[in-house]
Order: structure tokens, then C-alpha cells, then sequence
């Protein structure tokens, strides 16, 4: 099995290029069918997103991470800027409820971010292409 040596951006690019829904390794975008449906591999470098069976639990650790990190975050500066008169109201349901959104207006951001973070953490292999014009070049190859 070849490893990819990938010799084009560097990893703060395949982590924005993920986190904005596109592919990690050629940038192509509109890789999504429906909200949440992504084609099976990039229609312009042929990167396969699924590269293991099971990969997507990482997109949704990835989306758990995220929103909690951020629910986390605003509750904090909420009681700090309200300290010490919090108020409790009907406000806690409108906030419960769009931060009951945000999970799933992130899910499709996160299956491209968890692929890039998955090819930092596991070099892509032949395998995982399915048109073979990035890895012609044996170069490329180790």
C-alpha cells in the first residue's frame, strides 16, 4: 500500500478548505446532494470520503465537540455579563432551541472537516482515490 505525500497546501488550508464544506485536497465544492447526503468521491480529484467503514462517528464527535464547546462558551459570557442578576425566563427556551439547530446546521461541515482531519491523521493511500490524477506521478509515492 503507497502513501500519498500530499505537496500542495498545508494542513491550516485542509482544515478551512474542510470546515467550509469543501474537498480537503482539491477544494471542490457543491459536494453535497442534500443537506446532509455527501457524494461518495470528489467529482474532481476522485477522493473516496468514506475511507474506512465507520468514518462518519468521527464527523459526529467532531459536530458533538463543536457544539458543546460553543454552548459552553455562551452560557459563560452570558452569566458573566449578567452576573449577578442572571435572569431565567422564557429566553432559556428560544436559546435551548437554536442551540438545538446548531448541531444539525453544522452536521454537513463536519463530515468535510473530520475527512481533512482524518487525512492529517492517515496519509491518503491509493486506496482512497478513486481517479488516479493526483498520484500519477510516482513522485508522489513513497
Amino acid at each position: 500500500m503507497s502513501k500519498f505525500k500530499y505537496r500542495g497546501k498545508g494542513p491550516g488550508v485542509l482544515l478551512w478548505r474542510g470546515l467550509t464544506k469543501a474537498c480537503p485536497l482539491c477544494g471542490k465544492r457543491k459536494l453535497f446532494r442534500r443537506w446532509v447526503h455527501i457524494v461518495k468521491n470528489c467529482p474532481r480529484c476522485g477522493l473516496k470520503f468514506e475511507r474506512i467503514e465507520g468514518h462518519w462517528i468521527g464527523a459526529v464527535g467532531i459536530n458533538t465537540i463543536i457544539s458543546f464547546t460553543l454552548l459552553f462558551f455562551a452560557l459563560a459570557c452570558f452569566f458573566l455579563l449578567t452576573y449577578p442578576n442572571i435572569p431565567i425566563g422564557s429566553w432559556v427556551f428560544f436559546a435551548s432551541g437554536l442551540y438545538g439547530l446548531f448541531p444539525l446546521i453544522f452536521y454537513p461541515n463536519s463530515k468535510t472537516l473530520w475527512t481533512a482531519i482524518d487525512i492529517l491523521m492517515r496519509p491518503i493511500v491509493r486506496e482512497d482515490m478513486t481517479a488516479m490524477q493526483f498520484i500519477d506521478d510516482e513522485s508522489l509515492l513513497d
